[in-house]
């Protein structure tokens, strides 16, 4: 139960169900094996791809030493040593340790705290804004999905072959406006006028959910689902070493059951990345299908292939051809000192509209804003 209690203060969903389904594991393993034990719980109380990594990093710090409060204030003090060491620990290492620090069964208490100058800081607001996806909390992560679920992602509109009555309109409808005479004799008392119909173009999500990529695709998942469920004529897909289309998945209202749907029909996550073959996979089977009337597709990937970039770039520029505007999102692009050095950068590089970071809240403002204003001519980078 502490260790049920350890895991839903991380961010799982362990209910009272998983808890009994744990315990009824452990009678049917072999106790005195650890892998066996770790094997059982995580089978029944994780059910998402995506959260096997917190769960590890619990069951390796709490069977270690359940009581161990000096253990989990250290792990806490890594995110403020990050800048002097090069390595980081593991995403979900702050998420456990913050399970840990906090003691809900014990009061806070009472204490006098000196003063604090709060002149030139920034509000916990925007300090969410620029935090990393990747360096943030059970409690930041949790705020930062519902900021995400506020945001509302325009496309500027087009114009389409479709014609609306309107009174005011450009556009003489000579047959409606005989056939309204009709009702009058045959005389013509009034000129029956349309308008072009506007309406958004569709939008192409292609999101890469390999290991390097899975603690942004989780987080942005939140964005794809709130889009999904804002607007029509959007198709979202998933790629690791395989094409997974979850457009119906998301559909669903809510997150949860969307995200666990997800998890069933998605079985690469946090896998190897095969950029060039799920490309080619699109191209071959989607790209007809969804890339009609100016589709605008979005490329989420960090740009590391595990095929050495073979045939990447002839499915880039393919898929550049058939779409009116392919933005790439790459969360590599954070650092500033961010080269293109890989081959499956390179290979991508040529056949992108925009080149953008997308790596925490300001930067997917940063793209709503992009959207929202016409498109570029083509191959002109803004």
């Amino acid at each position: 139960m502490h260790f049920a209690r350890l895991l839903r203060r991380a961010g799982l969903p362990v209910g009272p169900a998983e808890t009994i389904a744990a315990q009824d594991a452990l009678t049917r393993i072999d106790l005195a094996s650890k892998t066996q034990a770790r094997t059982a719980l995580r089978t029944a109380m994780i059910h998402r791809h995506e959260h096997r990594e917190v769960f590890d990093q619990a069951f390796a710090l709490f069977w270690r030493d359940p009581s161990a409060a000096e253990q989990a204030a250290a792990m806490a003090l890594l995110d403020a040593q990050k800048r002097k060491k090069p390595e980081r620990p593991p995403p979900a290492s702050r998420r456990v340790a913050e399970a840990f620090a906090s003691k809900s069964d014990k009061p806070p208490q009472p204490h006098d705290e000196p003063p604090v100058d709060l002149a030139m800081t920034v509000s916990d607001q925007e300090r969410l804004q620029q935090m990393d996806f990747e360096a943030m909390g059970a409690q930041e992560i949790a705020e930062a999905k519902r900021e995400i679920r506020r945001l509302v992602l325009p496309l500027d509109l087009r114009r389409t072959r479709r014609l609306r009555p309107d009174s005011a309109g450009p556009v003489t409808d000579l047959r409606r406006t005989i056939r309204s005479s009709l009702r009058q004799g045959g005389e013509i008392l009034s000129i029956a006028r349309n308008r072009r119909i506007t309406r958004p173009p569709p939008l192409v999500v292609l999101c890469d959910i390999s290991g390097s990529m899975a603690r942004y695709a989780q987080i942005l998942l939140h964005f794809l689902h709130a889009v999904t469920n804002d607007r029509d004529r959007v198709h979202i897909f998933l790629f690791g070493t395989r094409l997974s289309n979850v457009t119906r998945q998301l559909r669903a209202r809510d997150p949860e059951v969307a995200f666990e749907m997800v998890a069933h029909a998605v079985p690469d996550w946090s896998g190897g990345t095969r950029i060039g073959e799920a490309l080619a996979a699109f191209n071959h089977l989607w790209a007809k299908r969804v890339l009609g009337q100016g589709a605008v597709v979005l490329l989420i990937t960090d740009g590391l292939d595990r095929d050495g970039a073979h045939g990447l770039a002839e499915n880039m520029d393919r898929l550049h051809r058939s779409c009116t505007r392919l933005i790439w999102l790459n969360p590599l692009l954070r650092w500033s000192g961010f080269e293109p050095k890989s081959q499956g950068i390179r290979a991508m590089l040529p056949h992108v509209d925009e080149f953008r970071p997308v790596h925490n809240l300001a930067s997917l403002r940063a793209l709503i804003e992009l959207l929202s204003r016409p498109a570029p001519m083509k191959g002109r980078n803004p």
